[in-house]
């Protein structure tokens, strides 16, 4: 590692400091950086989604009656009775005729009828870890035959299910941007090499053994995959920072973005290209000199 970061002039003079696959390395690991900074906030923010619909619906239930006009408001009320003396409901409200009129407007138009509709009543409560539900349920259906408990686990478990994969797919598009650089710097350091043939040959008549040229090699690439992934992640990074916040974008996987010390995660990515191209270019080389025999 020593000799990676101080290199060897008379080595470096192995590998030649202009080229197609100088340009080539820089441009696949700036590329490569630029792409996984939107993979890895991806990630991150579809992360933040799973938890934030997991513990906002795990609360949040709603209770609807379904009574008959001259009957509605009596169980309306029969159910906020029993919503204040159970354990663990946290708060409990009826919407109004104008909420509701909210809820069904992207269905059913904005000039809705709801006096003309038979529209049950729905009472919103938001419950703690220490509600039984099962309990209420059964409560509810005893003492009030119109009314229902609805908890949203049809409609929670989807959702959690969906962005939960969508993270993996974020995280697996890392693994596969990270693959993708390495093919490309192995197919650069080997046709670097093979250009370099007949100067390979005179280096090993004079006594240079395949670890010296190959360390020459990987050094080079080396440096080149990480300048290409420094650049690549800081316009990945301020392109991250440029978009609408979560607010402005309606709120998007909760901001498609960093928070807090996430915002350092990135910093990762150019030593990580740094290893792969170490690695792959260590790699060709070895297998390329054993071929020139």
């Amino acid at each position: 590692m020593l000799d990676l970061v101080i290199g060897d002039r008379a080595a470096d003079r192995v590998v030649p400091p202009t080229g197609h696959t100088v340009w080539l390395t820089v441009l696949t690991a700036g590329a490569m950086a630029f792409l996984a900074v939107f993979a890895l906030a991806l990630s991150l923010a579809t992360g933040r989604l799973a938890q934030s619909w997991g513990e906002s619906l795990a609360q949040a239930a709603t209770v609807r009656v379904s009574a008959p006009a001259d009957q509605a408001d009596a169980q309306t009320d029969a159910v906020m009775a029993i919503l204040v003396t159970t354990p663990g409901v946290a708060s409990a409200r009826v919407l109004t005729e104008d909420e509701q009129a909210a809820l069904l407007e992207p269905w059913l138009g904005p000039d809705l009828p709801l006096d003309r509709l038979p529209l049950p009543r729905l009472v919103e409560l938001v419950g703690t870890d220490a509600l039984d539900r099962e309990g209420l349920r059964l409560r509810l259906a005893a003492e009030v035959p119109g009314a229902a408990l609805d908890d949203h686990t049809r409609w929670r478990q989807p959702l959690v299910t969906a962005a939960e994969r969508l993270r993996l797919l974020g995280w697996t598009a890392l693994a596969l941007i990270g693959g993708t650089m390495a093919a490309m710097v192995t197919l650069a350091a080997q046709a670097a090499l093979a250009a370099n043939r007949p100067v390979i040959r005179v280096l090993r008549l004079v006594g240079a053994r395949d670890a010296y040229v190959a360390r020459a090699f990987t050094r080079r690439f080396t440096l080149r995959a990480l300048i290409g992934a420094v650049v690549g992640t800081v316009l990945g990074v301020a392109a991250i920072a440029a978009l609408p916040a979560a607010d402005a974008a309606g709120g998007f996987l909760t901001g498609l973005g960093f928070r807090g010390a996430g915002w350092l995660l990135p910093l990762l990515i150019p030593p990580l290209a740094a290893i792969v191209a170490f690695l792959a270019t260590r790699r060709a080389a070895f297998r390329a000199l054993a071929g020139f025999e």
